[in-house]
């Protein structure tokens, strides 16, 4: 009682004066006295009665701890660097975020090596990095009995992940110095870089392999981590960056990267997804995202995000969310016991590339370096009136500027969903296979659809959006809400969409959009008559 009234205290921010001595603070603490009546009431033959209520109970402590739900933190490299550039600035040391890769990588392995505390407890530091300096200390003080992975976003070097660990290292020691004891909660948090942009994914295998080839930091993942690295893909950032087409077969490779590289120093590896929700952020059937992944990449473990929107839809009702586990579980085994196939031929991989290549042209030429194209975008769209509603966890914008270059991906997306366009999910694809298809590979295209899960659930999730796209209702909010002199802009990604189509339909050899899968048409279809109406009241 007296612990669960002392997280009751916590919760509500009251004073909580009790004596560590009288509750429970680990999951490992709860533990004890349970499985000593478990053994007891076995070793008396009671075990009808240890098996019932009690097992339960355990089983119930030994998977959800004192917490229910571990938390992860996430914070961006920047957020790091300037931390470290407070630091060294205060201890004369120089500029931290001035220095080259290799002498920040030997300034933290230094510091990380030795035992005395790096902050000195009279620094004064501007609100932004003290904030991050206090996130670390709370973060030591729960320890990892609460929380689980800290996830560094925007990821593109090592020395990012060994900044979190020093900064992590230091708050530990701050703190048991305090308590006169060591930091409970056991371990340090596991770090996870996140590659986010087309760069740092096609760089990820190289970091990973920077970092392993530290000795501390090998060393500190098998002791501390049970020889486990956790990587993150993101899948919003680098779609919007350089399109769908080229994002999916950028994440393609950089997993492979991945794990060859932890393979090379006998290091396991947790892929974690940053996907879910609409197909333009990675989202997509749950089982064909799993059984596409690269062979090797999916060995028993994976982490997935699911999108705020989708988490009510998919675990909402205990029904649901137990036919969600068992998706998750099957296809993981599977993709464990029988691999993904590979591409069956280098070709296939020379002509993903060249597809890529065009399909990135296109998108960026078309988002990036057309003049017209951000205006025409904020006239087109409601994406203004977005940023005023209070429904997301984060600000539409990275940063206070009008480019699409710091929107988020997720207003970038859900912009273009209101006007039945899905622009971010197909720009681009169709320029790609049309130029690979007028070089004569169409055949070789039809080929790699049918026999290379990758590329076939690729062109289906896009042939899905396809579906889900309305060029009368498209053009409609051009009409109304768009300048006359850019109007001929959206007449001209309308015929990109077409085009994209017919050469989804040639590849696939359907013909007609979801052919393949009548359930989803029937579902689409179903929802035009309250769907449509909506799409053109919102114009006025």
């Amino acid at each position: 009682m007296k612990t669960r009234r002392r997280l009751e205290l916590l919760l509500e921010d009251l004073p909580c004066e009790y004596d560590p001595w009288d509750y429970y603070e680990t999951k490992d603490q709860f533990l004890e006295p349970l499985l000593l009546c478990y053994e007891s009431l076995q070793s008396c033959g009671a075990g009808i009665l240890a098996d019932g209520r009690l097992a339960d109970l355990i089983r119930r402590v030994s998977t959800f701890g004192m917490v229910l739900m571990k938390l992860d933190l996430r914070q961006e490299s920047g957020r790091h660097a300037e931390t470290l550039d407070a630091i060294t600035k205060y201890l004369d040391m120089g500029t931290y975020s001035e220095w080259d890769e290799e002498k920040k990588l030997e300034f933290l392995t230094k510091e990380l090596k030795g035992k005395r505390p790096l902050v000195p407890p009279t620094i004064e530091v501007a609100p932004d990095v003290k904030e991050v300096l206090d996130t670390f200390f709370v973060a030591a003080e729960l320890g990892s009995e609460s929380l689980g992975a800290y996830v560094i976003s925007m990821a593109s070097n090592a020395s990012d992940v060994l900044a979190v660990e020093l900064l992590q290292k230091d708050a530990r020691l701050a703190v048991s110095g305090e308590l006169g004891k060591p930091c409970p909660g056991g371990i340090r948090l596991r770090v996870v870089p996140l590659f986010e942009t087309v760069k740092d994914l096609r760089g990820a295998g190289s970091v990973i392999r920077k970092l392993l080839s530290i000795d501390w930091y090998r060393e500190h993942i098998v002791k501390n981590h049970n020889g486990h690295q956790e990587v993150m893909v993101g899948y919003s950032d680098s779609g919007k960056d350089a399109g769908r087409f080229t994002a999916a077969w950028e994440l393609y490779k950089a997993q492979g990267d991945v794990v060859a590289a932890c393979n090379e120093f006998g290091i396991k590896v947790t892929l974690f997804h940053g996907r879910g929700g609409s197909i333009g952020r990675g989202g997509g059937p749950t089982y064909l995202a799993i059984q596409s992944q690269p062979p090797g990449s999916v060995m028993g473990t994976l982490r997935s995000t699911e999108q705020g929107e989708m988490v009510q839809a998919k675990f909402g009702l205990p029904q649901i969310a137990t036919r969600q586990l068992e998706i998750y579980t099957t296809a993981v085994l599977l993709a464990t016991l029988r691999p993904p196939q590979p591409p069956r031929e280098q070709k296939w991989c020379n002509l993903m590339e060249e597809i890529s290549k065009i399909s990135c042209q296109k998108y960026r030429s078309t988002v990036y370096e057309n003049p017209e194209f951000l205006a025409y975008f904020q006239e087109a769209t409601p994406q203004a009136e977005l940023g005023y509603l209070n429904i997301g966890s984060r600000p539409t914008r990275r940063k206070a500027t009008t480019g699409i270059g710091h929107l988020r991906a997720i207003p970038w997306i859900f912009a273009w969903t209101q006007t039945r366009f899905v622009l971010p999910a197909w720009l681009g694809v169709g320029a790609g296979l049309k130029g690979v298809c007028e070089k004569g590979h169409t055949e070789d295209l039809k080929a790699m659809y049918k026999e290379w899960p990758f590329f076939q659930s690729t062109v289906d999730l896009i042939e899905m959006v396809l579906g889900k796209a309305d060029i009368p209702i498209a053009k409609h909010y051009d009409e109304v809400l768009v300048s006359e002199s850019r109007r001929e802009l959206g007449a001209e990604l309308r015929r990109e969409l077409m085009m994209t189509e017919k050469h989804v339909l040639v590849v696939s050899g359907h013909e007609k959009l979801s052919e393949n899968n009548k359930s989803l048409r029937r579902l689409i279809e179903s929802r035009l008559s309250y769907l449509n109406p909506m799409n053109m009241l919102q114009v006025e």
